[in-house]
């Protein structure tokens, strides 16, 4: 993602939202380090050192994806993650860790995460990662907004049961014989 240019009309340009990231982590020089080379390569890039700050930035911004630390002080990151899903977000979250073990990676993504980078790790495939995670994020939220809606083709009204599909009237359970033109 870049600075691109969508067309509002022949004449004028508006600029393409960049994706909107929020990285939570303890280590000042890693929030540093990935804000400067997330928003170097297209991203909207917000920091924060813990639960509180990831509150107050919350309230102002909407995110596209969280990139959270595991291991925090006074709140961790799966409980901060658990917070964002509990309110309804299905944006993608990425765990960052010094666990490696098999058995926290798993515990990671079973609480929500979409994906765990065990540090160390290089900018570069934070990135790789953000990026799958947006395409394929956009890909289903496009689908859901553009599918139809689903029709509801059985209703019931007091003794009487109309099914459109199966083209059936029932009234009090007992069929009633309609032509197709009588039951439009």
């Amino acid at each position: 993602p870049t600075g691109k240019t969508t067309e509002k009309s022949a004449d004028n340009a508006i600029p393409e939202r960049l994706p909107k990231i929020l990285i939570v982590d303890d280590d000042p020089r890693l929030r540093d380090l990935l804000r400067r080379y997330l928003g170097e390569n297209g991203f909207s890039v917000n920091v924060a050192d813990g639960a509180q700050n990831m509150d107050r930035l919350w309230l102002r911004e909407r995110f596209d994806a969280l990139v959270l630390d595991l291991m925090m002080p006074r709140m961790d990151g799966i409980t901060m993650m658990m917070k964002v899903r509990e309110k309804g977000y299905d944006f993608p979250v990425i765990m960052l860790s010094a666990k490696s073990e098999e058995v926290d990676k798993i515990m990671g993504l079973n609480m929500g995460a979409d994906d765990y980078i065990t540090k160390p790790f290089t900018p570069l495939e934070l990135l790789a990662r953000v990026n799958s995670h947006l395409r394929r994020y956009n890909r289903y939220r496009e689908a859901i907004a553009s599918a139809e809606p689903v029709k509801d083709t059985y209703h019931v009204l007091g003794g009487i049961e109309l099914n459109e599909e199966t083209v059936e009237v029932f009234v009090d359970g007992a069929p009633v014989g309609l032509t197709p033109p009588s039951f439009l």
